[in-house]
């Protein structure tokens, strides 16, 4: 599927995977995040495969695909607290001040299946406030969002960023912010 593909990405980086519909930005991305196994060649981590050290590799990453990853039965809140169970994290912070950072006010207590999409996207992203992992994966993070909802995720990339994060994204829409430290790789769809 790949031919010579061959990048990195470090600390403080931003990589937008960029080219189109069908030349596998999504598949990389999975192949990445570890949730597919390359046919040829090796992903490292700190110079680590990722294949032998999963586990350690897992705890350093957050991948949000392109579907929000939510259920839609459950309020903001409950996808919230499941997921950080389900990720470990003991102490739960207070998460109504949060939400209401991402425009979700008076929508923390209803079925998610009630939200827009553009308000079920923000319930996903809310996890780049709360996760403290180095390495975030997002395949169409901007999806269904406004232009205030992308500059905000764009502010929040920023901080994670100068915190010493790397950020490996696809988007098809363009970057407003000023990133001096963005790479673009291009994937072309060969027959």
């Amino acid at each position: 599927m790949f031919a010579d593909l061959n990048f990195s990405l470090n600390s403080g980086q931003i990589m937008q995977l960029a080219g189109p519909n069908g030349a596998g930005k999504t598949s990389l991305l999975r192949i990445i995040a570890g949730f597919s196994v390359p046919d040829e060649g090796v992903i490292l981590y700190q110079e680590q495969p990722i294949s032998k050290y999963y586990e350690e590799y897992a705890r350093e990453l957050l991948f949000i695909g392109h579907k929000t990853g939510v259920n839609t039965q459950l309020s903001a809140v409950e996808n919230v607290r499941h997921w950080l169970h389900i990720n470990g994290y003991i102490n739960e912070p207070d998460l109504y001040p949060i939400l209401a950072k991402l425009g979700l006010v008076g929508l923390e207590d209803v079925p998610v299946r009630t939200l827009s999409a553009g308000q079920q996207r923000r319930v996903a992203l809310v996890r780049l406030w709360l996760s403290d992992a180095k390495l975030w994966v997002l395949d169409e993070p901007f999806t269904a969002l406004d232009k205030s909802g992308v500059a905000f995720l764009q502010q929040r990339f920023t901080e994670h960023l100068q915190s010493g994060g790397a950020i490996l994204l696809t988007t098809h829409q363009d970057l407003t912010t000023h990133f001096s430290n963005l790479q673009t790789v291009t994937l072309e769809y060969r027959h």
